[in-house]
């Protein structure tokens, strides 16, 4: 099965190369989609100097209008999704694929362990997750772990909206999907800085888990089908 490896990038022109070459390394006949959600620096640039695929939004969209642009253009058969500010380990993106391939699941997500994040970042983080858990039950410990593989016929479910990337397990679940979690490593950011305070976060986060839990129970979810042709 082949792999298409989505990054998203805004702002990043201090990270992006380290971590495009790192991913390269480690997935060298893996797709590589890096996404550029229209940065101000040079970031694209640099995307455009490596052997990528990039993509280019001409207007910052968020994170999630990036990942989606990213899982559209992307031709492998597994969609690995993760983080452009090198915090996410490419050394772990084996190890999800051969899960979801071995284990035959649908769904595979990343639990961070030994967190590289300050105090404040992991509190919010663990707060959120247990709020999340009990209004939307997706059974996912750290869904704010942007590392995740998917078979690529699973896009297919997906409605593009601000904060969708914080939850593909609840939205994969509805379907019925298979899901796990797998520990990943976690690192420091080495360069750059982040563009969200944990207040932003957890506002949007809130904003956004009542609008998913709104479009869960609204969205309708077609039974197999049985099929008739004369």
């Amino acid at each position: 099965m082949s792999t298409s490896v989505i990054i998203p990038f805004y702002n990043e022109e201090e990270s992006v190369r380290f971590v495009l070459e790192e991913v390269l390394a480690c997935q060298p006949d893996a797709e590589i989609v890096a996404v550029d959600d229209g940065s101000a620096d040079r970031t694209w640039e640099i995307i455009c100097s490596l052997p990528v695929h990039g993509l280019r939004l001409t207007e910052n969209r968020g994170q999630s209008a990036a990942m989606y642009a990213g899982m559209r253009a992307a031709g492998g058969d597994v969609i690995v999704l993760m983080d452009g500010d090198g915090q996410n380990d490419p050394a772990d993106i084996q190890k999800l694929v051969e899960l979801l391939q071995e284990d035959n699941l649908d769904v595979v997500c990343g639990q961070r362990v030994n967190r590289r994040d300050t105090r404040s970042r992991r509190v919010a983080s663990k707060a959120a997750n247990a709020i999340r858990r009990s209004i939307l039950n997706d059974g996912i410990s750290d869904t704010g772990c942007s590392l995740k593989a998917f078979r690529r016929e699973h896009v297919e479910l997906l409605v593009p909206f601000n904060g969708l990337h914080r939850y593909l397990p609840a939205i994969f679940k509805q379907a019925d999907l298979r899901i796990t979690e797998v520990p990943v490593n976690h690192r420091e950011r080495a360069q750059g800085t982040s563009k969200y305070t944990n207040w932003e976060r957890a506002l949007r986060g809130i904003y956004d888990l009542f609008g998913v839990r709104w479009l869960l129970k609204r969205k309708i979810v077609y039974p197999k089908l049985e099929t008739h042709d004369e």
